[in-house]
């Protein structure tokens, strides 16, 4: 559940036509962009970890998941929305945000199960 209510807060963000947001928030958004794709790869890396034991292909498939996620939503402001535009330097970020985010979890992994 963690991860569908990310995933809706990323839509309703990367959706939501704001004229009024800052100038600075539509130049250099890079970091924002891997910090919310990095949580959005920890909470389905969760629900995969709750659900049976994590196997690499978990993953794989989270990263590719959240990367397709992130170009689905760039596609959605390119060609939906007035006042947003799809950024490859965006989906960029996102992917970084995703890898991150694996490797969190797999560090975390590591650690829990070496005690």
């Amino acid at each position: 559940m963690p991860a569908v209510l990310v995933a809706a807060g990323i839509a309703v963000l990367s959706l939501w036509e704001n004229p009024y947001m800052p100038e600075a928030m539509r130049t250099s958004d890079k970091i924002l962009h891997a910090a919310v794709y990095t949580v959005f790869a920890v909470t389905l890396m969760a629900a995969f970890v709750s659900i049976r034991r994590t196997r690499v292909s978990y993953y794989i498939l989270t990263c590719a998941c959240v990367t397709m996620y992130g170009a689905l939503m760039e596609a959605l402001q390119r060609f939906c929305t007035l006042t947003r535009s799809g950024e490859m330097a965006d989906l960029l970020a996102d992917f970084i945000g995703a890898i991150v985010g694996v490797l969190i979890v797999a560090l975390w992994r590591i650690c829990t199960t070496s005690h």
